[in-house]
């Protein structure tokens, strides 16, 4: 249960984050590949989808339809999952949790202390989860660690938290 975290406050749905599911997340990235200023874009991930898409409808209007590759993306996707680091960004959840209109700051919970962070500073904080394809357990400082939007804490994340309460 030590691994579950609470996003409480000034909410209108209190609710548990388990990162041990994130892994199954499509909004997960790649932390060893992550870099801080493409989280400025407004959207990235449809950004990224339009490019695929369009490259994919050029090649297909150009050269014919291909064959599907020869080596099976499930596989790759599976070694992808046990070497690399993996991380989420938390505006999701801190909005499925349908803050107050009042709402102008987020405390992060740890073992040690508290962190305050504006409203809009949380929601673009970034929660690793997975360092070379294993959680991290709480002996590394897990079950998440908490990296600022622009990636200014990278080298030292906020370490063993415990829950998030939004006021």
């Amino acid at each position: 249960m030590k691994d579950i975290l609470q996003i409480k406050g000034n909410v209108k749905f209190p609710i548990y984050l388990d990162p041990g599911t994130w892994i199954f997340d499509d909004r997960k990235f790649d932390l060893d590949a992550w870099h801080p200023e493409n989280n400025q874009k407004e959207n990235p991930e449809q950004e990224t989808y339009l490019k695929q898409v369009s490259t994919q409808w050029d090649k297909e209007i150009i050269e014919g339809a291909s064959p599907p590759p020869s080596k099976p993306v499930i596989k790759t996707k599976k070694q992808q999952l046990t070497e690399n680091s993996f991380g989420i960004v938390l505006k999701p959840f801190f909005l499925n949790t349908e803050p107050e209109s009042t709402s102008a700051a987020v405390i992060v919970h740890t073992e040690n202390a508290n962190f305050t962070f504006s409203f809009e500073e949380a929601l673009q904080l970034v929660a690793g989860f997975s360092i070379k394809g294993r959680p991290i357990k709480a002996d590394e400082g897990g079950p998440i660690h908490i990296y600022h939007g622009d990636g200014s804490n990278r080298q030292a994340p906020i370490k063993n938290v415990t829950g998030f309460t939004i006021q």
